[in-house]
């Protein structure tokens, strides 16, 4: 590790105690607002003497300006490379005694390092304490590269990459490529800190070959080497690869080993992709490396289990765990929820409080889904006000969207309209998507457009809102409306995300998308999916085409209900699997209802067919 030791000069106090900014009559007000204007006016287009007369003049009248003010007419010093100018507002700005923010302190920082005076900038980066964010690190980072002092950043990015993992993403893959070309230069690329920190990175922002080069580029690999590639591969959906790390580790004759995180990463990997069978080969090999006593591997089972349709078994896993903490209980009620078991899901959220855990955040948006698709109003309003009352948990969006999913999935769309209105703070884009979602199932095209409009105010670039509000019109019939939602999107550029459907045979993930001939057993499949129409029709299945959403003859859209991506690999689980197995397909998207309704009467006919859902 490289040590910095270094003397800076003590710039004036930042952080000074507040003060009231000025009277508060209303002419001062006015008199407040008009100066305040015409100073970022003048700061925006960089008539930077005018701007700091405005700012003299509101000193004079005794009309101290705000923190914004400060921080445009520093940007605006640094825009135009004014840099002593800068210096004057700082001087300004701690005699203010107005109590300094990120962004002001953050701008601090870029006006000393682009001015050459890294020693400020040092300063003040340290006496920013909690405060610090992405920015701040990066300005600090960029002021030691910029200043020559090639060490000392790359040092600094250990420190970011560190502080990121304890308080959350705070990653910059741009900033990381500049200090992995220092690193190169120095040497320092093969070095076990400076290679997983890059690996760990470049993962954590889905940029899985660069976290591959990182790790190949290291002349020593160690465990956290190898953990911070599995999980990247894990979270990028590539359980393949991932695997093939922890054979080489378990292959390898080095002394590197596994640790439960490692388990806990592949064990998620296996969820991701539905890949139950590579699940279980992981938790018999985690049994014989002696880690089932482990609570974190234990949650991670239930995890896996439950995701990957296997709920007795992640059951087993819970109830086999001599100590069980707030993760082990969530883990399982959500399992339970996500597979339509709503009363025991709400019957083990009343256990665990009887144990005496307290339930968090993630706990209550579980026992809220589940009142979502139990169709619960009354029991989901009593879990939402209780979340305060009773446990101290305000709501945050995500539990405000659940609580509009409880209504609208039960049809009060003006309710949930009414309850969306009455939050405490502006709906997001979750909220209304989840309004319009319950807008499309039960056929209310005008409140849809409503959402959509909503939605498409706060993100005009949002695909699932355009694809949502297009499918609410083919439901209707409203075909013009269609191709003017579909002319908007092409003319954006925006892609609808492709559905598929996928399954595991013989511990090999076959994906499907709709239509698809690619399979090798392209024939095999299609003459056993005639089969299973005739064998369901018996059971008294018929075509939903409410479900096919494009301008086509009725007998068109049969054909198509049978071309989905859900239907598809069914009939390649039927053809590749023992009838005594249960058949588990996944899907990316929510499944449609008539692939729900051939399903379920296929399960009545003989095996179990589970199809857990993306967005369900």
């Amino acid at each position: 590790m490289i040590s910095l030791s270094l003397t800076s000069p003590v710039p004036p106090a930042l952080t000074p105690n507040h003060h009231s900014r000025h009277k508060n009559s209303s002419a001062d007000n006015i008199s407040f607002e008009s100066l305040k204007t015409r100073l970022i006016r003048h700061a925006n287009v960089g008539h930077l003497q005018e701007a700091i007369s405005t700012l003299d003049l509101m000193s004079r009248s005794n009309l101290t300006p705000d923190l914004t003010a400060y921080s445009v007419l520093l940007k605006s010093c640094i825009r135009t490379r004014n840099f002593e100018l800068g210096r004057v507002v700082h001087s300004k700005l701690a005699d203010s005694r107005l109590e300094l923010d990120a962004v002001a302190l953050n701008s601090l920082i870029s006006l000393y390092s682009k001015g050459g005076d890294w020693r400020k900038a040092q300063h003040i980066f340290s006496s920013m304490g909690e405060m610090k964010d992405l920015v701040s690190w990066s300005a600090m980072i960029s002021c030691y590269a910029h200043n020559g002092l090639n060490l000392e950043a790359i040092q600094l990015f250990f420190e970011m990459v560190e502080f990121g993992e304890a308080c959350g993403n705070l990653f910059n893959p741009r900033l990381g490529e500049q200090i992995q070309g220092h690193a190169l230069k120095f040497g320092l690329a093969t070095v076990n800190c400076v290679g997983n920190s890059l690996i760990s990175m470049y993962a954590k922002n889905d940029r899985i070959e660069d976290a591959r080069k990182a790790f190949e580029f290291l002349f020593e690999k160690n465990l956290v080497s190898y953990n911070a590639l599995v999980d990247g591969y894990t979270r990028n959906l590539d359980s393949d690869e991932a695997f093939e790390l922890f054979n080489q580790i378990e292959s390898s004759s080095s002394s590197v080993g596994v640790d439960a995180f490692t388990f806990a990463s592949l064990l998620s990997g296996a969820a991701s992709v539905g890949a139950v069978g590579k699940g279980e080969q992981l938790h018999a090999r985690l049994l014989k490396a002696g880690f089932e006593s482990n609570v974190c591997i234990s949650n991670a089972l239930i995890s896996m289990y439950t995701r990957c349709g296997d709920i007795e078994a992640g059951f087993r896993v819970f109830n086999e765990m001599e100590d069980r903490n707030v993760i082990s209980w969530t883990s399982i009620i959500t399992g339970f929820a996500k597979h339509g078991y709503a009363k025991r899901a709400l019957q083990l959220f009343n256990q665990m409080l009887d144990s005496g855990i307290e339930p968090n955040e993630v706990t209550y948006i579980a026992v809220l889904s589940a009142c979502s698709h139990a169709g619960l109003i009354d029991e989901g309003w009593r879990h939402f006000e209780s979340m305060h009352k009773e446990h101290g948990i305000r709501p945050r969006m995500d539990h405000y969207a659940c609580m509009v999913d409880v209504l609208g999935r039960s049809g009060y769309l003006n309710k949930a309209l009414e309850f969306i209105h009455s939050m405490p703070f502006t709906a997001d884009a979750l909220v209304w998507r989840t309004l319009l979602s319950a807008c499309c199932v039960h056929g209310d095209t005008e409140l849809g457009k409503h959402a959509a409009e909503m939605i498409l105010e706060q993100d005009p670039n949002d695909p699932a809102a355009h694809v949502l509000l297009s499918n609410l019109y083919a439901s209707k019939g409203q075909w013009e409306d269609v191709m003017k939602t579909r002319k908007g999107m092409k003319e954006r550029s925006l892609l609808k995300e492709a559905g598929c459907s996928w399954i595991e045979i013989g511990n090999k993930v076959h994906k499907f998308h709709v239509g698809d001939t690619k399979h090798s057993k392209a024939s095999e499949i299609y003459d056993e999916l005639e089969r299973l129409a005739t064998r369901i029709k018996e059971l008294g299945y018929v075509p939903d085409t409410n479900f096919v959403l494009h301008e086509v003859e009725e007998e068109q859209k049969e054909q198509y209900l049978f071309q989905h991506s859900e239907k598809i690999a069914l009939a390649y689980g039927l053809i590749s699997s023992a009838e005594a197995k249960p058949i588990r397909i996944f899907k990316n998207l929510r499944v449609c209802g008539d692939c729900h309704a051939a399903m379920k009467l296929k399960r009545m006919k003989q095996q179990k067919v589970f199809c857990p859902v993306g967005n369900g």
